[in-house]
């Protein structure tokens, strides 16, 4: 062996690399017997205890096998399989065209400049100061009792939801809670119905904890009664406060309609998950399904991800009495992952009223995003059309300007400005009837940003128009 020592590592730790490589390198090969201690330290001018620490760590690592009266020989290895991955000439575009991008209409953001950093700040003070070493300690399995009340006190005097403290459980995101409800209602003999269109991450979400589902049919009403039947699911999942991405707000004798299927037998129950509940523009704000609910069907869920921001990740959800127990037995054992200095900070929040406050001014700027999108769209020279209802941080748009919704995204993306395609919200795609429609998430942008966004869409858009036009 020819090695060349440092005096970077101790030298055990260097021989050991070097011998290492060799027979990774298959320099070394299976059944070669290395040099014998006294031969190698007499080679290398170092101690025989040095050579036999680094022969010791190859043997535990499985490199080499000590034989009695023979010596030290290496061991016979598999081939190590190795995968190339190739850069596809579409991913680099991709990548170029994202860097790009100067205006986003994503759905999943909130308006940042305006967030109450002061109130946060002072708050969190607060609690370091109040509670000191309650910070470090593991809490209640289901959350903080402080946020709790808080979150149900809420709950009850603006959505009408009947609850109590303890039938609240908070997680780090709506997707932590969803695989817990898995695991509490069970996989194997429960169908979980989903809406088609969709919140794309929750098929996606069933598939990875194998539980079967169904995507169901939706109309201007929400999921419809008929094809519930049809699918068989006996788990609904469904968002009446604004539908995503439609956008439609679910009446009262839709709601009834569910609730009766749901009583009509055991074992079937709806998760209703309250999404963008907080912003309705015009009239009151549709109280919560779950307010109906007096037999214990419908599991509520919220979250602060669009009040607040999606990087506070604090979700909650309503366990309906009866399955508080099992709950207990069951789950108990999950401890709830959202720091306690979080969650104090957020009770102190809403308790004293910060939060009201907050989504009031949040209400305003957003209806007067929404008013400006709106009329920066109904402006366009590519016949476009606003669609959803007044509530929400989103919209969809039609564009008849001869493009499909695959060049209506490119075109965009191209200009500059990132459009969604209606089309990656449905599980079963079968169902897309194919159509210009994208959407447009309006929260993180300013007012500025999205006049300035809806003029280059208008001119990347019409160009095609125009084009027609001439040819015609």
């Amino acid at each position: 062996l020819t090695i060349a020592l440092n005096n970077e590592l101790p030298l055990y730790q260097q021989l050991y690399a070097y011998i290492k490589s060799e027979i990774q390198a298959g320099r070394l090969g299976a059944g070669s017997k290395l040099p014998s201690k006294r031969k190698l330290s007499t080679h290398l001018n170092i101690s025989q205890n040095t050579v036999q620490l680094a022969y010791n760590q190859l043997i535990d690592e499985g490199y080499v096998v000590p034989s009695e009266r023979r010596g030290y020989f290496v061991h016979k290895l598999e081939h190590m399989i190795k995968l190339e991955l190739s850069e596809t000439t579409s991913d680099k575009t991709d990548f170029k065209e994202e860097s790009r991008i100067l205006y986003d209409f994503s759905y999943q953001g909130v308006d940042y400049q305006t967030f109450p950093f002061s109130a946060w700040r002072k708050l969190t003070k607060e609690v370091i100061n109040e509670y000191d070493h309650e910070l470090l300690e593991l809490g209640h399995p289901q959350g903080h009792l402080g946020l709790r009340t808080s979150i149900a006190d809420y709950l009850r005097q603006s959505r009408g939801v009947n609850c109590r403290a303890n039938q609240l459980v908070i997680s780090a995101g709506t997707e932590f809670l969803l695989q817990m409800l898995i695991q509490l209602l069970g996989k194997d003999e429960n169908i979980y119905g989903i809406e088609n269109p969709g919140y794309e991450r929750l098929s996606l979400l069933f598939q990875s904890n194998g539980a079967r589902f169904r995507p169901i049919a939706i109309d201007g009403n929400g999921m419809m009664p008929e094809e519930i039947l049809k699918s068989d699911a006996n788990i609904l999942c469904i968002a009446p406060a604004h539908q995503f991405p439609s956008g439609g707000i679910m009446p009262v004798h839709r709601r009834i309609q569910l609730l009766n299927w749901a009583n009509e037998r055991p074992g079937r129950y709806i998760i209703e998950d309250d999404y963008d509940s907080e912003f309705k523009y015009s009239g009151k704000p549709i109280p919560a399904l779950q307010g109906l609910d007096k037999s214990g069907k419908v599991i509520y869920m919220g979250s602060f991800s669009k009040p607040l921001s999606p990087a506070i990740r604090v979700s909650y959800m309503v366990l309906p009495e009866h399955l508080l127990q099992k709950y207990t037995d069951q789950l108990s054992l999950f401890l709830c992952p959202v720091p306690a200095i979080d969650q104090k900070v957020l009770e102190r929040f809403i308790r004293e009223g910060y939060f009201e406050r907050h989504l009031n001014k949040m209400r305003n700027l957003y209806k007067r995003k929404r008013e400006i999108l709106t009329s920066e769209i109904a402006r366009m020279d590519v016949r476009a059309q606003a669609m959803g209802a007044d509530a929400g941080l989103h919209l969809l748009v039609t564009v008849n300007n001869g493009m499909g919704e695959e060049e209506l995204v490119i075109t965009a993306l191209k200009a500059g400005v990132k459009v969604y395609p209606y089309s990656q919200y449905f599980p079963d795609v079968s169902l897309y009837q194919k159509a210009p429609v994208v959407l447009l998430g309006f929260a993180s942008l300013t007012e500025q940003d999205i006049t300035k966004a809806i003029g280059m869409l208008n001119q990347a858009w019409r160009a095609t128009v125009c084009k027609d036009f001439n040819e015609v």
